[in-house]
């Protein structure tokens, strides 16, 4: 239990208030885009991460955790993080609300994927930022 308990600190909550701010900028982009400008699931759930990661990066490299690191390395981990749970939420929801939603039309499955993609790639980006991306030496 302890070892949860040192992942509910100060950086988890400043983490989550920079995800606030990332997920309403995210939602607006990834929802627009697939169903105002009719783009793909993935175009528009893409487009979503890539814009707001740039944001997140600043943000939880010198607000959230605090990061003295300089360098292409930091830069490199933080890329490959987004990138792996990126892949990992989005490839767990797609298929995940395909079965669950046999009888829903596609954009309701589509919807609720990106929804469920979206609380998936929090917690797995939280992870990875904490203990990859900006890892405390």
């Amino acid at each position: 239990m302890s070892k949860l308990s040192g992942l509910v600190d100060k950086k988890l909550a400043k983490f989550l208030l920079v995800g606030v701010v990332n997920t309403l900028v995210g939602m607006a982009i990834m929802f627009g885009l697939y169903n105002l400008a009719h783009c793909s699931y993935w175009v528009s759930s893409a487009a979503n991460y890539i814009l707001t990661s740039i944001l997140s990066f600043f943000l939880n490299k010198h607000f959230t955790f605090q990061s003295k690191e300089n360098g292409a390395s930091q830069v490199l981990r933080f890329a490959l993080n987004i990138a792996v749970c990126y892949l990992l939420a989005y490839g767990i929801a797609k298929p995940l609300c395909l079965r669950l939603l046999a009888g829903a039309s596609a954009g309701l499955r589509d919807n609720v994927s990106m929804l469920v993609g979206m609380c998936l790639f929090t917690g797995f980006n939280y992870l990875g930022q904490r203990f990859f991306a900006f890892k405390e030496k």
